[in-house]
């Protein structure tokens, strides 16, 4: 059992005290809003057409009955699961231990055509790339993948667009188009593998290891995961699973959200020990009400009550995204209070990630300054929470936090296509 130590009170120094306080807004678009002027949540996802069903939304048992319908012995959903999810490849051709009649029909059946490449830009020479697919009904995601030494990191989106209305994310700005299928998501991940394993992406011995994977997986592209919670946990199974699936680590998978409760304490429950990461970006609910609308649902200490009963639960450390937006939330005395709530519910469990909030020339959204981004690291340290700065990747293809969204120019490539 950690010790908990007292809540001290938190008293801002004279010239912290001086310093700015801007206020959120939206700044070239409008924020949607409900009858009674607050921020409009987006918790269901509208309906529209639902994308085919495919070999990843089905449970092992699932795949193996399907097979049987679409005429073949059960056992060639093995031999599917092999080709998709271990040698990343959708096409019949490559599938040659399958019989060459009925081969092209079971592929149709179970791995039908998810998403189609609209674009892909890179950056970071070359370590950073962003795709953007267009998905069957012609709504668009993106995904981000990024090399580092020892390690590749696929961002992946799990909605078309995002229903959490959060006035400094881009993504939010046009609300919830829809749920991504567990397969969709999957597809993703999929899809980024086998440009690696082609040499897309270098020599993966260059960075540290041999496998020619995606290594860790970061629910942090498109939309709340939360709030797809079903089809997000049908896909982290999919990816974590040794037999039928592509057996990662779970400890390399990361799920997000802006605090939906309910869902945290579910997903504590899963008994899948993802790494699990709060953005929180203001720890009063003052600010916090302003900068994340569903903080009108659950407050501050609620959101922090269920990261920590996630740590008590799984024993995984809890990850505290916070991004820092100069004269909004870095505040020193924000750092203390932080500092504050999070020591009141013991040492050792979290660990908080600031990351500079990319620029925008002349907006009120911007990152704080070096000298306030190490003064806020540094209160956080010394009082014992470990925190590190996070590095921003892919800001220049507009592929870093908050910067994912399907613009005019995207929408005319994707037409382009069609």
């Amino acid at each position: 059992m950690t010790d908990t130590p007292p809540v001290r009170p938190t008293k801002a120094r004279p010239a912290d005290a001086a310093a700015p306080q801007v206020r959120p807004k939206t700044e070239g678009w409008s924020q949607k809003k409900d009858a009674d002027g607050r921020p409009l949540l987006q918790f269901a996802s509208p309906r529209r057409g639902k994308p085919p069903v495919h070999l990843a939304d089905l449970t092992p048992d699932e795949r193996v009955a399907k097979v049987m319908e679409l005429g073949m012995p059960g056992f060639r959903a093995k031999q599917l699961e092999k080709h998709y999810l271990n040698h990343y490849t959708s096409d019949a051709a490559d599938m040659t231990d399958l019989p060459a009649s009925g081969r092209d029909e079971l592929v149709a059946g179970l791995l039908p055509l998810l998403l189609t490449e609209v674009r892909r830009l890179e950056t970071d020479r070359g370590d950073t790339i962003k795709f953007l697919w267009r998905l069957h009904d012609g709504a668009l995601v993106e995904s981000v993948l990024m090399r580092y030494p020892g390690r590749i990191t696929l961002c992946v989106s799990s909605q078309a667009g995002c229903g959490m209305n959060c006035p400094f994310c881009a993504t939010g700005q046009a609300g919830l188009t829809r749920n991504m299928s567990a397969a969709e998501i999957i597809e993703q991940v999929v899809r980024a593998n086998a440009l690696i394993r082609a040499g897309g992406l270098g020599d993966p011995r260059g960075v540290g290891h041999d496998e020619e994977r995606v290594t860790n997986i970061v629910f942090m592209g498109m939309g709340e995961p939360l709030a797809n919670y079903a089809r997000v946990m049908q896909a982290v199974r999919v990816m974590t699973d040794k037999k039928h699936g592509m057996g990662m680590s779970a400890r390399g998978i990361t799920v997000s959200t802006v605090g939906l409760v309910p869902a945290i304490k579910k997903l504590a429950d899963e008994d899948i020990p993802v790494t699990f990461a709060l953005s929180l970006h203001a720890p009063d609910d003052e600010l916090r009400d302003e900068l994340i609308p569903v903080n009108s649902r659950w407050k501050v200490d609620e959101a922090l009550d269920a990261a920590r009963g996630y740590f008590e639960r799984t024993g995984r450390r809890v990850s505290i995204e916070y991004a820092l937006i100069k004269d909004m939330n870095d505040h020193a005395w924000r750092a203390d209070l932080l500092a504050d709530k999070l020591n009141a519910r013991g040492r050792g469990w979290v660990h908080v990630n600031p990351i500079p909030l990319n620029p925008t020339p002349g907006s009120i959204w911007t990152a704080s300054e070096k000298h306030v981004q190490d003064e806020f690291v540094r209160r956080l340290n010394d009082a014992g929470i470990p925190t590190t700065l996070r590095d921003t990747r892919g800001k220049e293809i507009d592929g870093a936090c908050g910067q994912l969204v399907a613009t005019t120019e995207d929408e005319a490539a994707a037409a382009a296509l069609a």
